[in-house]
């Protein structure tokens, strides 16, 4: 298998830092120790994590372990930001209740006192002529090309599907909606070899290139004065960009006015952000983009990179045009050639890796995590990779790119120590906060990661998708 992070079109002249970590996924490391390793940071980072328990999140996989690690990772990379300013060590003390309540949040987010239907009527596991499909419809456009993949009319009830899918074969059926632009896996028994070859190339990866070195604004918090660009959506990138945020970056989301969002998941993942909409296609509208990017200090990317490179915005691109910034990758399968480009969700991740079948209840049937436990993972780990690039680039300089995807994040949860028994709270509403927004009263999950000093809820609550000008705040 060829380095799933690769960044393809960048001179060989450039410094290249392939992950650090080889084969080192076995019982008892830790993903905390794997992505310290895998960033290049000292392993005595990880001592300042207060164990208190994992978080509980009961799962046949050590879902709790890698959640618990995945939040304390992003909380140690904010206090070394903190320690190379002058401001001491802090221990890092992630309560594992708070941890649970942001990896369910979905579950805990309300609108004026009324719940989100989190998952729409034509997604989820159905059976076939040989097997098991998982789909994903819970953006219109794709459940209309699910739809018209398998010759339904757009208002097909879930019956109708279910009836088509019935009669085909589970490869022909994702073949179809795969190339009709639709969103569906196969439930696979999973591939110990591919999770083997996955996780020798580490759980996050970076790369450096030359760049000028950029001076840290003053400020409490870690990310003071920081400025993120995010262009992400769904659950993964919003959390990274939210993580960002909550240790004091503006963090600006642009969206394409466009392409058609879910509400209140924007909601549930837009705490201490803003949000902005930006046609990149527009000659106006790309030029306030291009005005935007030029005084970013971090830029995150969780879009299919064909429609990056269409837009100038591969990482190439962006090495070559903004030295000095800080590039986060995201992506659903890797960045090799044949997964790149390939749609795909945590719930279709985990129906594609083996993951369903590890979690089915009788063997018969598909099961799923308890959580969107690779997404959230994903962003809190990718958030760690950011702030450690930024404390390198603002002490040596240069050019910094890291990444990961829900897939590498999936071979190492398959790779770790089968869960544990955890007793599970069926009640975390106590982790909750309650703000009046221009939407309504929301209630959503505090933030997960902690240390000693940190805020204790987000700067203010989400904004509204496409809410606010796009300027950077005064620093």
């Amino acid at each position: 298998m060829a380095n799933p992070f690769h960044i393809p079109g960048v001179s060989v002249e450039s410094r290249a830092l392939m992950p650090l970590v080889r084969g080192a996924h076995t019982a008892g490391v830790t993903v905390l120790g794997v992505a310290l390793a895998d960033l290049g940071e000292a392993e005595t980072a990880a001592s300042r994590v207060e164990s208190i328990g994992p978080a509980p999140l009961a799962s046949r996989l050590g879902v709790a372990a890698l959640a618990q690690g995945s939040v304390d990772t992003a909380a140690v990379a904010a206090t070394l930001i903190l320690e190379e300013r002058g401001a001491g060590t802090r221990a890092v003390r992630s309560d594992p209740r708070r941890v649970a309540a942001a990896y369910g949040s979905e579950r805990l987010f309300t609108i004026d006192g009324t719940p989100p239907a989190v998952w729409a009527a034509l997604s989820g596991f159905f059976p076939t002529v040989d097997g098991w499909l998982r789909t994903h419809a819970n953006y219109p456009h794709h459940a209309k090309r699910l739809t018209g993949a398998l010759g339904l009319p757009d208002d097909a009830t879930r019956e109708q599907l279910g009836d088509a899918l019935a009669r085909t074969r589970a490869t022909e059926a994702v073949r179809r909606i795969r190339a009709a632009g639709g969103v569906a896996a196969e439930a696979r028994p999973g591939d110990p070899a591919e999770d083997r070859r996955r996780t020798s190339a580490g759980i996050l990866a970076r790369q450096s290139f030359a760049g000028p070195r950029r001076p840290w604004m003053d400020g409490e918090l870690p990310l003071a004065g920081i400025r993120v660009l995010d262009l992400t959506r769904v659950i993964a990138g919003p959390v990274a960009t939210r993580t960002l945020a909550l240790f004091g970056a503006d963090v600006l989301r642009v969206d394409s006015p466009r392409l058609p969002e879910i509400g209140w998941q924007h909601l549930d993942g837009g705490a201490g952000k803003r949000s902005t909409l930006l046609d990149l296609e527009a000659s106006g509208d790309r030029g306030r983009f291009d005005a935007l990017l030029a005084d970013a200090d971090v830029i995150v990317l969780g879009y299919r990179p064909s429609g990056l490179a269409r837009l100038g915005l591969s990482p190439a691109d962006l090495v070559a045009r903004v030295p000095g910034i800080v590039i986060a990758r995201l992506s659903a399968w890797g960045f090799d050639d044949g997964d790149a480009d390939r749609r795909g969700f945590d719930s279709i991740v985990q129906a594609a890796s083996g993951i369903a079948w590890k979690e089915s209840a009788d063997g018969r049937v598909p099961g799923a995590l308890p959580v969107q436990a690779l997404d959230h993972s994903a962003g809190y780990l990718l958030a760690a990779g950011a702030m450690s690039a930024l404390r390198r680039q603002r002490s040596q300089g240069g050019t910094h790119v890291v990444a990961t995807s829900l897939r590498q994040v999936a071979a190492h949860l398959l790779s770790s120590p089968a869960g544990r028994a955890v007793e599970v709270d069926p009640d975390l509403s106590d982790q909750t906060v309650s703000h009046q927004s221009a939407s309504g009263l929301l209630r959503y999950a505090l933030p997960a990661p902690s240390y000693a000093g940190s805020p204790a809820d987000f700067a203010h609550p989400p904004h509204p998708w496409g809410s606010d000008v796009a300027k950077w705040l005064p620093r």
